[in-house]
């Protein structure tokens, strides 16, 4: 593990932000793909900057599975924002850290001096995922198209079977580690298993996430990052709507297994909901805050990304929290607050579990005794993606875009945003701003 003091070599700033509402799925295509939330996001924060689109070096997102005609999501993005044809653009894809990829990525970009001002952030509309033909059905078309008679062709027609209409879902193929053959869901509950979770702290910690978010709105807490959505009939979507304030713990543990059944822990009510939704950020230079007159957000410090094994993917956050903090010299009480993306309640109690356990952090993190416990009341305090959904190309965007809120709203000096990532792996940032 790594113990040098590793930083982004040069300082690298979080000037502004904005993200759209997330808004959950619901059995059909939602209003917006993934371009359209891009532009939203990204538009609103333009109107707010005193340069033009033309001045950004690079325009990077991370998106998981834009549409077939949406290829290099952030090149489309950034033409029609107006960035013009010289602007170059690149989307990266690391499965649910793909918009924290975009942000490391902008920094070492602006660290190493190549550029001063980046637009980054993720872009994801789940509700959009495809629909795939099996690829029996695939076969049957080639041959189909293939035979040149109308002999050849009955005899195509008399063997094709109505079964092979059957749809592949592209969302659940893209959930499911191809690896270990296990599915997201399924590797919470090896990870539950591991440290003894309960169904009721699952169920509690979801129920807390919902409470926390609902009272977010209520206050206005999140309405500095929010920008409102108009769909073309003139619907407006100002709040990520999987809110439910009205959940209880009793309607929570009326809901069955949804990944080992019949007897697993893991249900919808205590996992992540899957949402549309998309995050921008701009990041500059010293020189070009300076330049511009930008206001500061809070400063990038460093990033660490760290893997295991897929069968426990949810416990990436561990893994890359413990060489952050032990290459900047710090312990779980230097950090105010704390982001850990929630794809699973079980995952997050499972992260807080293995940091504290002495055991896992010797053998699984080679560490000499255990970090420590992240402190309930610093640790997502505005609630999750058990409660406003997780988009899987935005969500490392959003966490850190929102920690840097949450400092600022606290006037707080230091924060880890971190979350795991399908395949085995994990990410954590950390962030910093000055103080009054």
């Amino acid at each position: 593990m790594a113990t040098t003091n590793k930083k982004y070599a040069k300082a690298v700033y979080l000037v502004d932000g904005r993200r759209t509402p997330f808004l959950k799925a619901r059995g059909r295509p939602g209003p917006f793909r993934h371009v359209e939330l891009g532009i939203y996001a990204a538009r609103a924060l333009l109107l707010r900057m005193p340069f033009e689109a033309t001045e950004f070096d690079e325009v990077i997102f991370g998106a998981t599975m834009p549409g077939p005609d949406e290829a290099n999501i952030a090149r489309i993005v950034a033409l029609r924002l107006g960035c013009g044809d010289q602007v170059p653009a690149y989307t990266v894809h690391r499965n649910c850290a793909s918009g924290m990829q975009a942000l490391d990525n902008a920094a070492m970009s602006i660290a190493s001096g190549r550029s001063d001002l980046v637009l980054a952030g993720g872009i994801e509309a789940m509700s959009h995922a495809p629909l795939l033909f099996h690829p029996k059905m695939v076969n049957w078309l080639a041959d189909w198209w293939a035979a040149k008679s109308i002999g050849a062709r009955l005899g195509v027609a008399a063997s094709f079977n109505p079964r092979m209409l059957a749809p592949v879902i592209a969302l659940l193929k893209g959930l499911t580690d191809p690896v270990v053959g296990l599915n997201m869901g399924q590797t919470a509950e090896q990870i539950a298993w591991r440290f003894g979770i309960t169904r009721g702290q699952m169920d509690q910690f979801a129920l807390e996430s919902h409470q926390k978010l609902h009272q977010a709105q209520q206050n206005g807490d999140l309405a500095a990052e929010i920008v409102p959505l108009y769909d073309s009939k003139g619907e407006v979507y100002e709040l990520d709507d999987g809110v439910r304030p009205d959940s209880t713990l009793e309607k929570l543990g009326k809901l069955r297994p949804a990944f080992d059944k019949p007897y697993g822990l893991v249900t919808p009510g205590n996992s992540a909901q899957i949402t549309d939704g998309a995050a921008a950020l701009v990041l500059a230079s010293e020189g070009a805050v300076k330049k511009h007159g930008l206001p500061v957000l809070a400063r990038l410090v460093s990033t660490e990304w760290a893997a295991l094994t897929p069968a426990e993917m949810g416990l990436g956050p561990a893994h890359a929290i413990a060489p952050l903090l032990k290459s900047q010299r710090l312990k779980i009480d230097d950090i105010d607050y704390w982001e850990i993306n929630e794809a699973f309640a079980a995952q997050v109690l499972a992260v807080i579990a293995a940091l504290k356990d002495r055991d896992y952090c010797k053998q699984q993190l080679g560490l000499r005794s255990a970090i420590g416990e992240i402190p309930a009341d610093r640790l997502n305090i505005h609630g999750g993606g058990v409660s406003l959904g997780h988009p899987v190309g935005t969500s490392g965007a959003r966490i850190v875009l929102h920690l840097a809120r949450v400092l600022q709203q606290k006037n707080a000096k230091s924060g880890i945003a971190s979350l795991c990532i399908g395949g085995g792996q994990g990410g954590a940032m950390l962030i910093e701003r000055s103080v009054s």
